[in-house]
């Protein structure tokens, strides 16, 4: 079913007021649960409140909290979120990066004892959003086995990269494993196939099956043992900037996902200039020959076109999660 915007980030808004959130978080976090919605991200918008309002409930995040500075090192920074709403710390520290970034060019803020931050590309397309590139990355709990090993001793660590463009911004937003698990949850509820392998079975053999995959806890790694490397090298240098916990402390805390450690990045760029390069980029990639039915996309284009869709029409929701939030 389809939902107005509004409506959605309404209703969002006031079940975090009940939870005694103040009138500006409760609308920044709103606002960011509808948007991920609005963009399509149901995994991390309308699907994830629930878990959301449970861990404020349990008191896994403390919606009173507020980052405090740690240490700083010129454009480099370290924050304590004291775990605070992973959203609302993480706009802080990307606003945090554009002000080192404005004076010095570029700006690092890491944090540790954070929260789930939702749609990491929220704040990839809130540095894009004022003209700066923005780079952020997070660890997790251990959910992807290293390559070789059957157990889960790393995270899907969410990387993403923005890059300010005239008329929509690239916006490279992915999980290292093949699929996010919110994307897992997706598919298992509807019954449907990946399109294509995402992790393994119980069998231990490649399976497009996310209901295996989220039983056997084997989740694939992009670019399998690449990947499986780019998710070690995430988690040493979120741990090591921000001071915090990894993987491995977060998983063997035993407390769910919870004081996660994040860093992110703004960078400072001739925005004038870089428009017809950006530009002679895109336009050469999409001149390779596609498949019939297929279509060569930028990160973040497709985003768009499902944004002014949504904002016309309703946004999609899932009509079962819909009630349950509505009689929260």
């Amino acid at each position: 079913m389809r939902i107005p915007y509004y409506q959605l980030k309404a209703e969002f808004k006031r079940i975090l007021s009940s939870l005694n959130f103040t009138e500006k978080k409760a609308d920044t976090c709103a606002g960011i649960f509808a948007d991920n919605s609005r963009d399509g991200v149901q995994s991390h918008g309308l699907n994830r409140f629930p878990v959301f309002v449970q861990y404020v409930k349990e008191g896994l995040i403390d919606q009173e909290a507020e980052p405090i500075l740690v240490n700083s090192l010129g454009a480099v920074e370290q924050w304590d979120g004291k775990l605070g709403p992973g959203m609302l710390n993480a706009t802080f520290c990307m606003d945090r990066a554009i002000e080192l970034a404005n004076s010095s060019g570029i700006g690092c803020v890491a944090i540790k004892n954070t929260n789930h931050w939702m749609r990491g590309g929220t704040y990839g397309l809130q540095a894009a959003g004022v003209g700066y590139i923005g780079i952020c990355f997070t660890n997790t709990i251990a959910n992807v086995p290293p390559w070789g090993g059957t157990e889960s001793r790393l995270g899907n660590n969410p990387l993403i990269i923005a890059i300010p463009k005239t008329g929509g911004h690239v916006v490279l937003d992915m999980a290292i494993s093949q699929y996010s698990f919110g994307k897992l949850y997706q598919y298992d509820s509807s019954g449907k196939p990946l399109p294509v392998p995402g992790g393994y079975d119980s069998e231990g053999k490649l399976t497009t099956d996310a209901t295996e995959i989220l039983e056997t806890k084997r989740a694939l790694p992009i670019g399998f043992w690449k990947g499986s490397g780019l998710s070690l090298v995430l988690d040493l240098l979120a741990t090591l900037l921000s001071g915090g916990q990894s993987t491995a402390a977060i998983t063997q805390s035993g407390k769910k996902e919870t004081g996660v450690s994040q860093v992110f990045i703004a960078l400072k760029t001739d925005n004038e200039k870089n428009v017809s390069l950006i530009q002679e980029i895109l336009d050469y990639t999409k001149t390779s020959t596609t498949e019939a039915g297929s279509e060569i996309l930028y990160p973040g284009e497709n985003m768009l076109r499902t944004r002014e869709r949504n904002l016309k029409e309703g946004v999609l929701v899932n009509e079962k999660i819909w009630n349950e939030v509505l009689a929260m």
